[in-house]
């Protein structure tokens, strides 16, 4: 007996994402990004300098949340057959990631590209949900 022969796989599972779906959901970011857009209301709203300092800071971490959730379900649950039915995928996730950065929910304070990443992450959404529906 070879020691390959040890450590060989007795079974093999197959799954379309790294853990049999379920896992993943379009919701965990736009939940952080609905906390960005309100938040980014409530620093516009308000003029304490110590509270716009608090806000920008939660902001941020926000923020930095949603762009995480996205590039987790970018690179774990899409595949290559998602990116070729859906050949804007790629692109909306690109500009969802950079629109949570510095573009929008880290350099903005603006509510608009709050609501700009929602409607992002919202496109996100309508095809994830449309290859649920295909697996």
């Amino acid at each position: 007996m070879w020691l390959t022969d040890v450590f060989r796989p007795r079974s093999v599972a197959a799954a379309h994402c790294d853990l049999p779906c379920g896992v993943y959901d379009p919701a965990q970011a736009r939940i952080e990004a609905e906390s960005v857009k309100a938040i980014m209301e409530k620093y516009a709203a308000s003029s304490d300098p110590i509270f716009q300092a608090r806000a920008l800071l939660i902001k941020e971490q926000r923020s930095e949340m949603v762009k995480h959730h996205l590039s987790v379900l970018w690179s774990d649950y899409f595949k290559p057959a998602h990116f070729d039915a859906y050949p804007q995928l790629h692109g909306l996730f690109n500009a969802a990631i950079k629109q949570a950065g510095a573009a929008g929910g880290k350099g903005s304070v603006d509510p608009a590209a709050g609501q700009k990443l929602l409607d992002q992450i919202e496109e996100i959404a309508t095809i994830f949900w449309e290859t649920k529906k295909a697996a």
